[in-house]
């Protein structure tokens, strides 16, 4: 139940950053159950469940990826297409190479996210 922080201009994010409810993890879809840098969560934000994909976490981090003073998300639909349509903030390019690895064909495409950012660090 780890509060994040919504950090795409999606309309159901912004409205629930604006009224101080931010979403609240519900679930992790990885082996371990504890979120890194390209997982994919299932959030609680406004009544609805949503997907999203961890784009910053303050977990301390391996030496090549940065560390961050809050949990980051950007929320996805079902084909792993970004909701909203730019990222305010930047984002590590060694998401590009996790993202690569998750994405495969008849499955969700993890490359738009990456168009979208317009920063990375």
């Amino acid at each position: 139940m780890s509060k994040l922080r919504v950090v795409d201009n999606s309309k159901i994010g912004k409205e629930a950053m604006a009224e101080g409810k931010p979403p609240k993890c519900i679930h992790v879809y990885n082996q371990k159950g504890i979120g890194t840098i390209g997982d994919k969560v299932l959030v609680a934000i406004k009544g609805e469940k949503k997907k999203g994909i961890l784009v910053g976490v303050k977990k301390h981090q391996p030496v090549n990826i940065p560390k961050f003073d809050t949990n980051n998300i950007v929320l996805i639909d079902d084909t792993g297409a970004p909701i909203g349509t730019r990222i305010h903030v930047p984002i590590p390019v060694i998401l590009r190479t996790i993202l690569k690895e998750k994405t495969y064909s008849k499955g969700p495409d993890y490359t738009k996210l990456l168009a979208i950012a317009t920063r990375l660090i």
